[in-house]
C-alpha cells in the first residue's frame, strides 16, 4: 500500500506545476512520524522518484514543466504533443523514466562503497568546472540563434547573483525590498515557463482558437516499449551522465536532463530534428533525470552527503527516523537499508505502470477550453510560488519575470536558458569563491583550478562542447543561406 500509494500522490504531485520533488517529499516529512523506519523511508523515497517522472505530464501537455528536472522534457515532448504523438511522447517518458531509474537504484544497490569515495573526489573546483560544463549547454537551449541563448543564459546568471554574496553577505542588485532574498528557482520556473503560457492562452482564445489544440492518437504500449528500448544511444547516454551527476553532491536532475539532451544532440545524426519533436530527446532527459534519483542517495547513505536538493531533504527523514548514514547503517540497520533500496527497485515498475495507466487520461485535461486552462494555470502558479516561502515578494518576482519573458519570446529568446543560468550560477559562484579562498591557502588558485585528472577532463569537455556549439552554429547557417539562395534562384527561373 505505500509503495502504490507513494507511486501515485509523487505522479500527481510531479503533474503540478510548482511542487517540486523536493517540495513534496518535504511535505509528506510529517506523516512518516508515527510511522516505522522502513515504511517512512520507502514512502519518501517512491515519493521522491515518482515526482521527477509526474513532472514530465504537464512538460509534455501544458508546456510547464512540473519541476526543474523536466525542463529538457520539454524542449522535445511538447512540440511531439502539438504534432499530435502526445501519447507517444508520454509512453517514451515513462518508459525511459523506468530505464533510468532502474539503472539507477542498481548503481545504488552494488556500488554504494566504491562510488561513495568517488563522489569524495569532487571538491569546489570540479564542481565549479561542471558548472561551466553546465553553461557551455545554454547557447543551443530553447533560442532561435547561440547568441541569444547565450544572451539569455548570460541574464539569468545576473539575476542568479541578486540579493547576498554566499561569502561575504554583502547585498548585490538588490533595488526594491522584495529581492532581499533574492530569486530562487521555483518563482523562476513557474514565471518563466507559466506566465507566457497563461498569456498565450488568453490570446489564443480571444481570437477564436479556444478548446482542444491537439488530441491523443491512439497508440499501443507495446510499439512504444520495442522503439524506446531500441535507442540504446539515448537510453545510455542520459542514464550514464545520470548516474555521474547524481553522484556528485548538490548537482539535481535539472543539470543531468539538460547535459543528457545536449549530449544526445551531440551525437545524434539528425541534430536539426531536436527541439521540434524529436523522441530521442525525451528518452534521454527522462532516463538522465531518473537515473540521478538513485545514484544521489549513494553519497547521503554512505557519507551523509546528498547528491541533490531532494536527497538533502530525504537525509532529514533518516535522521528524523534515528538512522545515521556511514556504515553502520548497513550493519546495525541492514533490514531498513536493504528494504528501502529494494523497494525503490519495486517502484520503477510501478512508475511505469501507473505512469501508462495515468497517461490514458491525459486528453481530458487537453479537451479544457483555453481561457479555463489559463485560469487554472494561473492559480496553480500562484499557489504554488506562494507556497514555497509563503512569501508574496516570490510572487511579484514571479509575474514581473513571466511578464518580460513573454516579451522576449517574442524577439526570439527562450527561457531554458535564462533558467539554466539562475540554476548554475550560485553552483559556479559558490565553489569558485571557495576554491579561490582554498587555493590562496595552497599553491594559487590558478593550480587549483587548472590541475588535477578530474579538473583537466572537465575543462575538455567544456572547450570541445563550445567547440561543437560555435560549428553547429556556422552549419546552421551555411544551410540556412544555401536553401535560401536555392529558393530564389527557384523563384527567378
Amino acid at each position: 500500500m505505500i509503495l502504490i500509494t507513494g507511486t501515485v500522490v509523487g505522479l500527481l504531485l510531479g503533474a503540478t506545476p510548482g511542487l517540486s520533488p523536493t517540495m513534496a517529499v518535504a511535505l509528506l516529512i510529517p506523516f512518516t512520524f508515527k510511522m516505522d523506519a522502513t515504511s517512512g523511508l520507502i514512502l519518501l523515497g517512491v515519493l521522491y522518484t515518482a515526482t521527477v517522472a509526474g513532472g514530465a505530464v504537464s512538460a509534455i501537455l501544458v508546456n510547464i514543466p512540473g519541476a526543474p528536472a523536466n525542463i529538457a522534457t520539454m524542449l522535445d515532448g511538447h512540440p511531439m504533443a502539438k504534432n499530435g504523438r502526445a501519447t507517444e511522447a508520454l509512453h517514451y517518458c515513462f518508459i525511459s523514466s523506468g530505464v533510468g531509474g532502474v539503472i539507477g537504484v542498481l548503481v545504488l544497490i552494488f556500488f554504494t562503497p566504491v562510488l561513495a569515495g568517488f563522489a569524495l573526489r569532487f571538491g569546489p573546483s570540479e564542481l565549479f568546472w561542471i558548472a561551466i560544463l553546465g553553461i557551455t549547454v545554454i547557447g543551443s537551449l530553447g533560442s532561435t540563434s547561440v547568441l541569444k541563448g547565450l544572451l539569455a543564459g548570460a541574464v539569468g546568471i545576473w539575476i542568479s547573483l541578486i540579493g547576498f554574496n554566499p561569502v561575504a553577505g554583502t547585498e548585490r542588485f538588490v533595488f526594491t525590498e522584495h529581492l532581499q532574498g533574492g530569486v530562487t528557482i521555483i518563482p523562476a520556473l513557474i514565471g518563466l515557463f507559466a506566465i507566457p503560457q497563461v498569456f498565450q492562452m488568453v490570446e489564443d482564445a480571444r481570437r477564436g482558437r479556444g478548446g482542444e489544440v491537439f488530441g491523443m492518437e491512439h497508440r499501443p504500449i507495446w510499439t512504444s516499449i520495442v522503439y524506446n528500448l531500441s535507442r540504446v544511444r539515448a537510453l545510455g547516454i542520459g542514464s550514464v551522465i545520470g548516474t555521474l551527476v547524481g553522484l556528485i553532491p548538490g548537482a539535481g536532475g535539472q543539470i543531468a536532463g539538460l547535459i543528457a539532451y545536449d549530449q544526445n544532440k551531440k551525437f545524434s545524426r539528425n541534430p536539426d530534428a531536436f527541439g521540434k519533436g524529436e523522441p530521442e530527446g525525451v528518452i534521454a532527459s527522462e532516463s538522465a533525470n531518473n537515473s540521478m534519483v538513485g545514484a544521489s542517495l549513494v553519497p547521503m547513505l554512505s557519507l551523509g552527503i546528498p547528491g541533490s536538493p531532494t536527497a538533502a531533504v530525504l537525509l532529514g527523514g533518516l535522521l528524523i527516523q534515528g538512522l545515521f548514514p556511514g556504515p553502520d547503517l548497513f550493519t546495525q540497520h541492514a533490514s531498513v537499508a536493504w528494504t528501502f533500496m529494494g523497494a525503490l527497485l519495486v517502484s520503477q515498475v510501478l512508475m511505469v505502470v501507473f505512469g501508462l495507466y495515468i497517461s490514458r487520461f491525459s486528453k481530458y485535461v487537453i479537451r479544457i477550453p483555453k481561457q479555463h486552462m489559463a485560469a487554472a494555470v494561473a492559480i496553480l502558479a500562484v499557489f504554488g510560488t506562494y507556497s514555497v516561502q509563503n512569501s508574496v515578494s516570490d510572487v511579484i518576482i514571479m509575474m514581473t519575470m513571466g511578464c518580460a519573458m513573454y516579451f522576449a519570446m517574442r524577439f526570439g529568446f527562450g527561457p531554458g536558458p535564462v533558467v539554466l543560468g539562475i540554476i548554475l550560477g550560485p553552483i559556479a559562484e559558490t565553489n569558485f569563491l571557495q576554491g579561490k579562498m582554498l587555493g590562496q591557502a595552497m599553491d594559487g588558485p590558478v593550480q587549483y583550478f587548472f590541475t588535477g585528472g578530474i579538473n583537466l577532463l572537465l575543462i575538455t569537455l567544456c572547450v570541445l562542447s563550445i567547440g561543437y556549439s560555435i560549428l553547429t552554429e556556422f552549419k546552421v547557417r551555411a544551410r540556412r543561406r544555401r536553401q535560401s539562395t536555392g529558393r530564389t534562384l527557384e523563384v527567378k527561373s
